[in-house]
């Protein structure tokens, strides 16, 4: 009995200390905030957890959507023996320890161990291996939470015989939910604590869609007012900003504020102010704009604004992108920032948006045409009675790679659309353009550049001369 005492005692002190959200852990499936694509009837999560089916999981998500929790309550829906192991400084021994005695427990009393490997993307391929019999033989259930994609991080064995679930970041309602659960539950603070509206909505920004960090941020806010019978006061934004040390950026992004600080931020790109640019990327993303949103502006930038001025601006920006999406914030905003930097000191050009779009515009008004004969396609029966592909100059045939040949239909036939600007890489594209034009259209008349659009840089046409240089069959210059 006095053991008994003593044990339930050290539990009671072990919760009392405990962080607010080990005591805010969900005990159910029912009590889970977010991923009701995972958690409705009928699902393998639910039904994994309801019929006891030892069945092994991985399941991918960003920090704080609930992996941790769900590990837990797999474990404790059919009283399994938990074993918790985290990749960071778990080695091959220890694996193989586990596994011995869920060997050892299974055979003897029948009980499952539920083993659960938190960052398993940071085992090795051999720790991993490691796993594989005991998860293709079930002496354990395996649940591996990962926030980096299991195809690239997890090896294919053990991913297939697993249950991936992937694991969506918390919406800023779901994340509410949870803060004001723990603000009024016993398990946190009773009601015994209260937000100013303008705090409540800075802890949510603050969490970035992650629970724990929300919680976390609750938890330091509210340190010294829990307890305070006499509280007349909810706690402020003053307040949480002085305890978590991170002042709240007045940002709605739903409101003007989402359109002016993401066009400050083009804007300031687009005129090569890197420091200004790199300030409203840091407004943006303290105020917790979607990273994908970002990255999505800066792909834009990098042809709108840059383009072949600078031909490196679009992967850089792509790899950026794919960057954000791979690692998640708060690592994803040095790839932002190093696509930011590149792009705003890049040279500028905007001859890529304005040829598309001169090109678009003919279109639109109907100067399309039909292909030109020898262009067609000719590679079916009956094309030749239609002298579908006659005529055609094998441009591989002729030096230099270049023929002089009609490759525009009629009505846009010798319209200019790209004009290269004068700036970066771009400067020496205008000259080879000249030439290759002077060439492809040796035979036919130089018309007049299409309207709509005002490039920067304007190539001269090319001269009698030129043509006469350049013409049907010559190589052009370097």
């Amino acid at each position: 009995m006095p053991e008994d005492l003593f044990s339930s005692a050290g539990e009671q002190a072990e919760a009392a200390v405990a962080p607010l959200a080990v005591r805010m852990r969900p005990r159910s499936l029912d009590e889970v905030v977010g991923q009701q694509h995972l958690l409705g009837p009928g699902t393998p999560l639910r039904r994994l957890v309801e019929g006891g089916a030892a069945l092994s999981l991985i399941l991918w998500g960003p920090p704080g959507t609930g992996k941790t929790t769900l590990a837990h309550i797999v474990a404790t829906a059919t009283a399994r023996r938990f074993v918790e192991l985290s990749a960071v400084n778990a080695g091959v021994k220890d694996v193989r320890t586990v596994i011995d005695a869920a060997r050892r427990d299974l055979a003897m009393t029948g009980r499952q161990t539920v083993l659960f490997v938190d960052e398993v993307h940071r085992f090795s391929k051999t720790q991993q291996d490691a796993l594989l019999p005991a998860v293709e033989n079930r002496w354990i259930t395996l649940v591996a939470a990962t926030t980096e994609n299991p195809f690239f991080s997890i090896v294919s064995p053990l991913l297939s015989r697993s249950l991936l679930l992937t694991l969506e970041t918390l919406r800023d309602d779901e994340v509410l939910t949870v803060v004001r659960r723990a603000l009024d539950d016993p398990r946190g603070y009773a009601g015994r604590v209260r937000f100013t509206p303008e705090a409540e909505e800075h802890l949510v920004r603050l969490s970035g869609g992650d629970a724990r960090r929300a919680l976390t941020a609750l938890e330091a806010a509210s340190d010294g007012s829990d307890g305070d019978a006499d509280l007349a006061e909810a706690i402020d934004l003053a307040t949480l900003e002085q305890a978590v040390d991170r002042a709240a950026v007045r940002y709605d992004r739903d409101g003007d504020q989402h359109y002016d600080v993401i066009s400050a931020f083009i804007k300031s790109v687009r005129g090569s102010d890197v420091d200004a640019a790199l300030h409203y990327l840091a407004r943006m993303i303290e105020a917790g704009e979607d990273p994908r949103f970002i990255a999505r502006r800066i792909i834009i930038l990098a042809s709108e604004d840059v383009g072949l001025a600078d031909p490196t601006a679009l992967p850089v920006a792509v790899a950026a992108a794919q960057a954000v999406d791979h690692i998640g914030l708060p690592e994803g905003r040095l790839g932002l920032a190093q696509a930011v930097i590149h792009l705003a000191l890049a040279p500028k050009s905007n001859a890529v948006i304005a040829a598309i779009d001169a090109a678009l515009g003919d279109v639109r008004r109907g100067l399309v045409g039909r292909v030109p004969a020898h262009l067609r396609d000719a590679h079916y029966a009956g094309a030749t009675r239609l002298d579908h592909g006659r005529g055609y100059r094998y441009a591989h045939d002729f030096p230099g790679g270049v023929v002089a040949q009609q490759y525009a239909p009629d009505p846009v036939d010798g319209r200019d659309y790209y004009a290269p600007s004068a700036f970066g890489a771009e400067s020496g594209l205008a000259e080879r353009l000249a030439r290759l034009r002077g060439i492809v259209r040796a035979d036919r008349p130089v018309r007049a550049s299409a309207g709509g659009f005002r490039p920067r840089c304007t190539p001269e046409a090319p001269s009698a001369d030129d043509l006469a240089t350049y013409g049907e069959g010559s190589e052009p210059a370097d």
